[in-house]
Protein backbone atom coordinates (compact mmCIF):
# COMPACT_ATOMS: atom_id res chain seq x y z
CA UNK A 1 0.00 0.00 0.00
CA UNK A 2 1.44 3.07 -0.90
CA UNK A 3 1.60 6.35 1.04
CA UNK A 4 -0.67 7.80 -1.55
CA UNK A 5 -3.52 5.47 -1.45
CA UNK A 6 -3.28 5.95 2.49
CA UNK A 7 -3.26 9.55 2.26
CA UNK A 8 -6.96 8.67 0.25
CA UNK A 9 -8.31 6.28 2.57
CA UNK A 10 -7.40 8.73 5.92
CA UNK A 11 -9.72 11.55 3.68
CA UNK A 12 -12.28 9.51 3.00
CA UNK A 13 -12.18 8.12 6.48
CA UNK A 14 -12.38 11.38 7.86
CA UNK A 15 -15.08 12.79 5.22
CA UNK A 16 -17.48 9.62 6.53
CA UNK A 17 -16.86 10.54 9.74
CA UNK A 18 -17.73 14.56 9.54
CA UNK A 19 -21.19 13.18 7.44
CA UNK A 20 -21.58 11.12 10.29
CA UNK A 21 -20.91 13.71 13.07
CA UNK A 22 -22.89 15.82 10.99
CA UNK A 23 -26.04 13.42 10.39
CA UNK A 24 -26.11 12.52 14.12
CA UNK A 25 -25.88 16.35 15.67
CA UNK A 26 -28.31 17.95 13.57
CA UNK A 27 -32.28 18.85 14.42
CA UNK A 28 -34.84 20.77 13.23
CA UNK A 29 -35.81 22.47 9.85
CA UNK A 30 -32.36 22.61 8.44
CA UNK A 31 -33.55 24.56 5.07
CA UNK A 32 -33.79 26.93 8.21
CA UNK A 33 -31.84 30.55 7.39
CA UNK A 34 -32.24 29.28 3.40
CA UNK A 35 -35.60 30.80 3.37
CA UNK A 36 -34.86 33.80 4.52
CA UNK A 37 -32.83 34.52 1.29
CA UNK A 38 -35.29 34.33 -1.18
CA UNK A 39 -37.03 37.60 1.62
CA UNK A 40 -33.35 39.88 1.39
CA UNK A 41 -33.58 39.88 -2.73
CA UNK A 42 -36.93 40.67 -2.53
CA UNK A 43 -36.45 43.32 -0.15
CA UNK A 44 -34.22 45.29 -2.43
CA UNK A 45 -36.57 45.95 -5.15
CA UNK A 46 -38.34 50.09 -4.65
CA UNK A 47 -41.71 48.24 -4.73
CA UNK A 48 -40.86 45.44 -1.99
CA UNK A 49 -43.16 45.47 1.30
CA UNK A 50 -40.88 45.54 4.47
CA UNK A 51 -37.74 43.75 5.58
CA UNK A 52 -39.33 41.73 8.44
CA UNK A 53 -43.15 41.12 5.97
CA UNK A 54 -40.50 39.41 3.83
CA UNK A 55 -39.05 37.34 6.47
CA UNK A 56 -42.58 36.16 7.71
CA UNK A 57 -43.30 35.28 4.04
CA UNK A 58 -40.15 33.24 3.62
CA UNK A 59 -41.35 30.70 6.63
CA UNK A 60 -45.22 31.51 6.32
CA UNK A 61 -45.41 27.69 5.75
CA UNK A 62 -43.50 26.23 8.19
CA UNK A 63 -45.47 28.89 10.40
CA UNK A 64 -49.01 27.72 9.17
CA UNK A 65 -46.94 24.01 9.10
CA UNK A 66 -46.31 24.15 12.95
CA UNK A 67 -49.42 25.84 14.13
CA UNK A 68 -51.45 22.99 12.28
CA UNK A 69 -49.23 20.37 14.26
CA UNK A 70 -49.91 22.09 17.35
CA UNK A 71 -53.61 21.08 16.79
CA UNK A 72 -52.79 17.68 15.14
CA UNK A 73 -54.00 18.50 11.60
CA UNK A 74 -50.66 18.05 10.31
CA UNK A 75 -48.14 15.93 11.43
CA UNK A 76 -44.42 14.87 12.27
CA UNK A 77 -42.49 12.35 13.74
CA UNK A 78 -38.40 11.79 14.98
CA UNK A 79 -36.74 9.32 13.09
CA UNK A 80 -33.07 9.16 13.46
CA UNK A 81 -31.04 8.27 10.55
CA UNK A 82 -34.26 9.04 7.82
CA UNK A 83 -31.60 11.41 6.48
CA UNK A 84 -28.08 12.26 7.41
CA UNK A 85 -29.06 15.71 8.39
CA UNK A 86 -32.24 15.81 9.53
CA UNK A 87 -34.14 13.53 11.67
CA UNK A 88 -37.55 14.47 10.73
CA UNK A 89 -40.31 11.97 9.25
CA UNK A 90 -42.54 14.69 7.49
CA UNK A 91 -44.65 12.46 6.77
CA UNK A 92 -48.30 14.40 6.67
CA UNK A 93 -48.66 18.04 5.71
CA UNK A 94 -50.47 17.70 2.94
CA UNK A 95 -51.80 21.52 3.09
CA UNK A 96 -48.71 23.71 4.41
CA UNK A 97 -46.06 21.74 1.71
CA UNK A 98 -47.99 20.59 -1.10
CA UNK A 99 -47.42 22.74 -4.29
CA UNK A 100 -51.41 23.41 -4.86
CA UNK A 101 -51.13 24.02 -0.78
CA UNK A 102 -48.35 26.42 -1.21
CA UNK A 103 -49.58 28.23 -3.86
CA UNK A 104 -52.47 28.79 -2.51
CA UNK A 105 -51.06 30.10 1.04
CA UNK A 106 -48.83 32.43 -1.44
CA UNK A 107 -52.00 33.76 -2.62
CA UNK A 108 -53.30 34.68 0.57
CA UNK A 109 -50.46 36.61 1.79
CA UNK A 110 -50.15 38.35 -1.50
CA UNK A 111 -53.82 39.51 -1.14
CA UNK A 112 -53.16 40.86 2.75
CA UNK A 113 -50.42 42.71 1.55
CA UNK A 114 -52.80 44.23 -0.93
CA UNK A 115 -55.70 44.52 1.10
CA UNK A 116 -53.16 46.55 3.29
CA UNK A 117 -51.14 48.49 1.12
CA UNK A 118 -53.47 48.38 -2.08
CA UNK A 119 -49.15 47.63 -3.33
CA UNK A 120 -50.14 45.09 -6.51
CA UNK A 121 -46.04 45.02 -7.29
CA UNK A 122 -45.42 44.27 -2.98
CA UNK A 123 -48.37 42.11 -3.03
CA UNK A 124 -46.78 39.68 -6.07
CA UNK A 125 -43.43 40.38 -4.37
CA UNK A 126 -44.59 38.66 -0.90
CA UNK A 127 -46.50 35.98 -2.87
CA UNK A 128 -43.79 35.12 -4.41
CA UNK A 129 -41.23 34.72 -1.45
CA UNK A 130 -43.72 32.59 0.59
CA UNK A 131 -43.70 30.05 -3.43
CA UNK A 132 -40.20 30.08 -2.63
CA UNK A 133 -40.44 28.45 -0.01
CA UNK A 134 -41.64 25.44 -1.36
CA UNK A 135 -38.76 25.27 -4.50
CA UNK A 136 -36.38 25.75 -1.58
CA UNK A 137 -37.51 22.46 0.26
CA UNK A 138 -37.69 20.41 -2.71
CA UNK A 139 -33.65 20.82 -3.08
CA UNK A 140 -33.61 19.68 0.40
CA UNK A 141 -36.12 17.42 1.59
CA UNK A 142 -36.05 13.73 1.31
CA UNK A 143 -39.54 13.15 -0.48
CA UNK A 144 -42.10 14.10 1.28
CA UNK A 145 -43.65 17.31 -0.48
CA UNK A 146 -46.20 16.85 -3.10
CA UNK A 147 -48.21 18.19 -5.70
CA UNK A 148 -51.70 18.34 -4.47
CA UNK A 149 -51.41 16.54 -0.56
CA UNK A 150 -51.04 12.97 -2.29
CA UNK A 151 -48.53 10.81 -3.19
CA UNK A 152 -46.27 10.98 -5.42
CA UNK A 153 -43.40 12.56 -3.10
CA UNK A 154 -40.75 14.54 -4.21
CA UNK A 155 -37.30 15.62 -2.49
CA UNK A 156 -34.12 15.57 -3.93
CA UNK A 157 -32.03 15.09 -0.69
CA UNK A 158 -29.80 17.32 0.08
CA UNK A 159 -30.00 16.85 3.55
CA UNK A 160 -27.54 13.29 2.93
CA UNK A 161 -25.72 15.45 1.41
CA UNK A 162 -24.10 17.74 4.10
CA UNK A 163 -20.60 19.05 2.57
CA UNK A 164 -23.10 19.91 -0.29
CA UNK A 165 -26.05 21.28 1.84
CA UNK A 166 -24.14 23.32 4.29
CA UNK A 167 -21.69 25.72 2.41
CA UNK A 168 -25.16 25.99 0.20
CA UNK A 169 -27.26 27.58 2.70
CA UNK A 170 -24.71 29.78 4.02
CA UNK A 171 -23.65 31.10 0.52
CA UNK A 172 -27.23 31.59 -0.51
CA UNK A 173 -27.75 33.34 2.38
CA UNK A 174 -25.40 35.69 3.15
CA UNK A 175 -25.20 36.47 -0.48
CA UNK A 176 -28.61 37.96 0.12
CA UNK A 177 -27.88 39.84 2.48
CA UNK A 178 -24.31 41.54 0.86
CA UNK A 179 -27.04 41.75 -2.08
CA UNK A 180 -29.78 43.97 0.21
CA UNK A 181 -27.12 46.05 1.87
CA UNK A 182 -25.81 46.97 -1.30
CA UNK A 183 -28.90 47.90 -3.02
CA UNK A 184 -30.00 50.08 0.22
CA UNK A 185 -28.41 52.16 2.06
CA UNK A 186 -28.61 53.55 5.74
CA UNK A 187 -31.17 55.76 7.04
CA UNK A 188 -30.27 55.67 10.73
CA UNK A 189 -27.21 55.36 12.50
CA UNK A 190 -28.53 52.71 14.15
CA UNK A 191 -28.29 50.69 10.53
CA UNK A 192 -24.86 48.70 11.49
CA UNK A 193 -26.13 47.58 14.71
CA UNK A 194 -29.52 45.99 13.24
CA UNK A 195 -27.35 44.55 9.95
CA UNK A 196 -24.83 43.31 12.65
CA UNK A 197 -27.77 41.35 15.00
CA UNK A 198 -29.45 40.10 12.22
CA UNK A 199 -26.37 38.63 10.63
CA UNK A 200 -25.19 37.06 13.98
CA UNK A 201 -28.60 35.75 14.81
CA UNK A 202 -29.20 34.09 11.69
CA UNK A 203 -25.27 32.10 12.01
CA UNK A 204 -26.09 31.29 15.50
CA UNK A 205 -29.60 30.16 15.06
CA UNK A 206 -28.33 28.01 11.90
CA UNK A 207 -25.17 26.93 14.28
CA UNK A 208 -28.05 25.62 16.99
CA UNK A 209 -29.85 24.09 14.41
CA UNK A 210 -27.25 22.46 12.89
CA UNK A 211 -25.22 21.50 15.73
CA UNK A 212 -26.99 21.01 19.01
CA UNK A 213 -28.57 18.51 20.18
CA UNK A 214 -31.00 16.01 17.98
CA UNK A 215 -34.63 16.49 19.42
CA UNK A 216 -36.43 13.18 21.04
CA UNK A 217 -39.55 13.89 20.34
CA UNK A 218 -41.87 15.98 18.10
CA UNK A 219 -44.04 17.98 21.29
CA UNK A 220 -45.32 20.82 21.86
CA UNK A 221 -41.92 22.43 23.10
CA UNK A 222 -40.20 21.72 19.70
CA UNK A 223 -43.33 22.86 17.90
CA UNK A 224 -43.35 26.23 19.90
CA UNK A 225 -39.24 26.83 19.64
CA UNK A 226 -39.12 26.83 15.57
CA UNK A 227 -42.19 29.36 15.79
CA UNK A 228 -40.90 31.60 18.20
CA UNK A 229 -37.40 31.16 16.13
CA UNK A 230 -39.40 31.95 13.19
CA UNK A 231 -40.81 34.96 15.24
CA UNK A 232 -37.23 36.25 16.72
CA UNK A 233 -35.64 36.51 12.96
CA UNK A 234 -38.64 38.32 11.57
CA UNK A 235 -38.26 40.98 14.42
CA UNK A 236 -34.73 41.32 13.79
CA UNK A 237 -35.37 41.57 10.01
CA UNK A 238 -37.79 44.23 10.77
CA UNK A 239 -35.58 46.64 12.96
CA UNK A 240 -32.93 46.19 10.09
CA UNK A 241 -35.78 46.77 7.32
CA UNK A 242 -36.78 50.56 8.80
CA UNK A 243 -33.41 51.57 9.33
CA UNK A 244 -32.76 51.31 5.45
CA UNK A 245 -33.56 52.53 2.35
CA UNK A 246 -33.58 51.08 -1.37
CA UNK A 247 -31.02 53.24 -3.46
CA UNK A 248 -32.61 55.59 -5.93
CA UNK A 249 -30.97 54.42 -9.40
Amino acid sequence: MTVLSVAVKGLGFTIVNFRCSIGKKAGGENMFIGHFAPAMVAAAHPRAPGLGTLFVAGQFLDFGFFGLALIGVENFRITPGITQMVPLDLYDMPYTHSLLGSTLLAAAFALLIWLFTRNRTGALIGGAVVLSHWFLDLLVHAPDLTLAGSPPKFGLGLWNYPLIEMPLEISITFGALALYICRTRAISARSKYALGLLAVLLMAMQSINWFGPEPQSADMAMKLTGLFAFSVAALAAWWAGRTRMVKQT
